[in-house]
């Protein structure tokens, strides 16, 4: 059992249908999953958890470490991911900081994660609903090119790029090439969204928690 004066533990569970039932019963601010306690599918459990309970953070603390089973956690929603591994007072910071909003991943996960962004195709995975001729004018916008000199790097007519960069202000949802590029300098941070970085900051209050 997890012994902080930062954390109180008010409950431990030793099977999915255990943790759900915390969940909804407790409302704790943060559940601490193992992806190897009986009956956890990763998708269905954490989406189970958080319509019961939608402030709750979850958190995987586990052995696990293959990269399918990160993938699929972070996907489902769970805000760290964390090896037994990890010492103790480090899972008591890493409770506090997904307790605050924020997305903990230990050294060996973030490894993974940053390699398999690194494989995939940058621009596709940041602005996904653009097409791929869109996202070359969406970067060249933020590379600072104006339309003539966008037209003339890829080989379009003035008019064609005016079309491209109306439909990119379109799905992107913005009014003006500022916007655009702030959209990209934000994207490039990655922060698409504006939301939460990795690491913790925050005061340090009392959190509850429950642990499987």
């Amino acid at each position: 059992m997890l012994s902080s004066a930062e954390v109180t533990v008010v409950a431990e569970v030793a099977t999915a249908r255990e943790a759900m039932k915390a969940a909804a019963e407790l409302r704790p601010d943060v559940l601490v999953l193992d992806v190897d306690m009986p009956g956890v599918q990763m998708g269905v459990t954490l989406q189970e958890i958080a319509r019961m309970s939608p402030s709750t953070a979850v958190l995987i603390f586990t052995a696990v470490e293959d990269e399918g089973t990160v993938f699929a956690a972070m996907r489902a929603g769970a805000r760290g991911y964390v090896l037994k591994s990890c010492p103790g007072d480090g899972i008591v910071r890493t409770i506090r900081g997904v307790a605050t909003g924020e997305v903990i991943l230990g050294p060996t996960v973030a490894d993974q994660l940053i390699g398999q962004l690194c494989r995939e195709p940058r621009n596709q995975q940041l602005y996904p609903e653009l097409t791929a001729r869109e996202r070359e004018v969406l970067e060249l916008i933020a590379s600072g090119l104006r339309n003539a000199a966008i037209a003339t790097r890829l080989n379009l007519s003035p008019k064609t790029v005016s079309n491209h960069i109306s439909t990119i202000f379109s799905k992107l949802h913005v009014s003006d090439r500022f916007e655009a590029i702030e959209v990209v300098r934000r994207a490039r941070m990655g922060r698409p969204g504006g939301g939460p970085a990795l690491g913790y900051h925050g005061s340090v209050t009392r959190q509850r928690v429950v642990v499987g």
